[in-house]
């Protein structure tokens, strides 16, 4: 995965001359224009699966009917109460994912944030083995790798977690920073993650920096990674799985002598559907008793019926494979539109550069600085709505008003193609806008 800065030996835009600019802005301010006549309605706002992705996942439904026996290996009765962290076989499906052994797997409902926000919570009231109930702190930080996922840091700002943004590098976080960080300031408690095809970047850590995550001191003793692999099977292209290789982070930090310094997070949400997948967490065996001995009172026990429904027909690590091949069918063209929109668009032009990711579901996109905010309201003006500037950063705030994700995964690919026409226009108009007022 790199960043495509390329030209093609033309002018960049810094080059020209002030009656240039106003000339080049008059043709793109009509080009512009046009679009506007055009009562466009596209949706490029968030990561979602598209209809026929969707559609991929429906015979999942058929698995079960009213004439199906409901239990699971064992022979239980999965309509009843009972077994709180999830089924043998979905144990085994989810560790599949995570990278980790069915005993450290817990299986939830459908939504991986909602553990996420759930782990920072008992963090938060109760400690963690045995550790300070963070609330009961004089504050509490959290290193936020950026640009990095918006729902993410939702969660901590909710807690009145202070965030630290962290430089994201082609191998993963500036690790320089953040060993800085955590070895000199117990108030820093943890650091989110997304490891494999980052949100929006597309980058897999290196083995190094997941080393390095494992064996760096700490001034906190309950310092946790969250590590939220969301897109460890969502591979664009097919030797993606051999050539895309994850350090596995549970290894990393019992090699490490810090076995309780992780939680990983996955879900089935963009491998089946979203409404109706399933998510697990998995981390050491300490860190499950502690998380099993507070989910007893909050729950007795989350869809069964779901996760056999799942079990059955995803059935193993291969089955997953397969399955995922087809969504990389579906949406490998979407990406490579963008990409090639974005190049024949602007190359040369010097008015952005852009991720070119392997797997996972965005492109991040740097606009020149100062002109984010600009781009996304053109476009919406224009009918194209994307996620908004600066949500890739804690706080919304974009120091340098430069990030805008991309998410090709819904629209068809004709609206895709406009869409993205739509947006190469408004970068360019925004970034000759600066030139001239500045």
């Amino acid at each position: 995965m790199g960043r495509n800065t390329k030209g093609k030996g033309m002018s960049t835009y810094e080059e020209m001359t002030r009656d240039e600019l106003l000339t080049l802005k008059d043709a793109l301010q009509k080009e512009y224009d046009e679009y506007c006549t055009l009562d466009l309605s596209l949706n490029m706002a968030r990561g979602k699966p598209a209809k026929d992705q969707l559609d991929l996942s429906m015979p999942m439904l058929d698995v079960i009917s009213s004439n199906t026996e409901c239990v699971d290996e064992a022979g239980t009765d999965l309509r009843n109460y009972g077994i709180l962290d999830g089924i043998d076989e979905a144990k085994v499906l989810m560790a599949s994912m995570l990278d980790d052994d069915p005993e450290n797997v817990i299986v939830f409902g459908n939504s991986s944030l909602n553990i996420m926000y759930d782990t920072i919570m008992r963090c938060w009231v109760f400690g963690t083995l045995g550790a300070a109930p963070w609330s009961q702190l004089e504050e509490v930080k959290f290193l936020c790798p950026v640009p990095g996922y918006d729902r993410h840091f939702g969660v901590t700002e909710a807690f009145g977690i202070k965030m630290i943004p962290i430089p994201m590098t082609e191998d993963g976080p500036d690790m320089d920073a953040v060993k800085e960080l955590v070895a000199n300031d117990a108030s820093v408690k943890g650091i989110w993650c997304v490891p494999k095809y980052s949100n929006p970047g597309g980058i897999t850590y290196s083995d190094e920096v997941v080393r390095e995550l494992a064996s760096m001191p700490t001034a906190a003793d309950d310092f946790r990674i969250f590590w939220d692999n969301a897109y460890t099977v969502h591979h664009l292209y097919d030797d993606a799985a051999d050539q895309d290789q994850l350090l596995d982070i549970a290894d990393a930090c019992a090699q490490a002598g810090n076995p309780n310094r992780y939680f990983k997070f996955g879900s089935t949400s963009k491998v089946t559907l979203p409404g109706a997948g399933i998510s697990a967490m998995a981390a050491s065996p300490e860190n499950i008793a502690d998380i099993k001995a507070r989910m007893g009172v909050q729950t007795i026990g989350h869809d069964k019926i779901n996760q056999l429904r799942h079990v059955r027909f995803l059935k193993n690590a291969d089955g997953i494979a397969e399955h995922m091949s087809k969504h990389a069918a579906i949406i490998r063209p979407k990406f490579e539109l963008v990409l090639e929109t974005l190049s024949n668009g602007l190359d040369g032009t010097g008015c952005g550069s852009w991720s070119n990711p392997r797997g996972g579901y965005f492109i991040s996109f740097d606009a020149p600085e100062g002109t984010a905010k600009r781009i996304v309201s053109l476009a919406k003006d224009a009918g194209v709505t994307m996620t908004g500037a600066g949500a890739t950063y804690p706080y919304k705030n974009d120091p340098k008003d430069s990030n805008i994700r991309i998410a090709p995964t819904l629209p068809p690919l004709e609206e895709l193609d406009q869409a993205m026409k739509v947006f190469v226009t408004c970068v360019k108009l925004a970034a000759v806008e600066k030139l001239l007022e500045d």
